[in-house]
């Protein structure tokens, strides 16, 4: 028998949300080429491999990742900072996406990878999605993360 496995799909509003999708795509890997930023159309995907953090803390626990896109709308602007995007074949690390409100609703979301590479976007409000596309496949391990130490 098995087992169908229930693909995710979040609408993002506001900074809550926000942190529900970051805590889903908490090393996910991207390959620069993925990037899609569409200026005309006010709009950034990102196409990457996503961690089931899911199944990987079930009862028995499953290792596995799933091709998603995240989406953003209402976006007057896209820098990226430590990051070469004419190195379209690189693969990038994401380890959160954060949002700041400089005047409200509008604010810059930041996409943080790891060795300092961060994706701003200045973006009108919060209006972004994340959707599972169907393609899961087994991972060899875990990521894990160092533990910092507390003061």
């Amino acid at each position: 028998m098995t087992q169908t496995i229930d693909q995710l799909k979040f609408a993002v509003l506001d900074e809550e949300d926000l942190e529900v999708v970051s805590a889903h795509l908490q090393d996910a890997v991207v390959k620069v080429a993925d990037v899609l930023w569409r200026p005309t159309e006010n709009r950034l995907v990102v196409a990457l491999n996503r961690f089931d953090w899911e199944g990987a803390q079930a009862d028995k626990p499953e290792y596995r990742r799933r091709r998603s896109a995240l989406r953003f709308e209402r976006v007057q602007a896209c820098k990226c900072r430590s990051l070469d995007p004419a190195g379209k074949d690189a693969v990038l690390n994401l380890l959160a996406v954060e949002f700041a409100e400089t005047d409200s609703p509008s604010g810059t979301v930041s996409l943080i990878f790891s060795g300092g590479a961060v994706l701003k976007l200045d973006v009108e409000c919060l209006e972004a999605e994340l959707v599972d596309l169907g393609p899961v496949w087994t991972a060899a391990t875990c990521p894990k993360h160092a533990e910092t130490e507390t003061a």
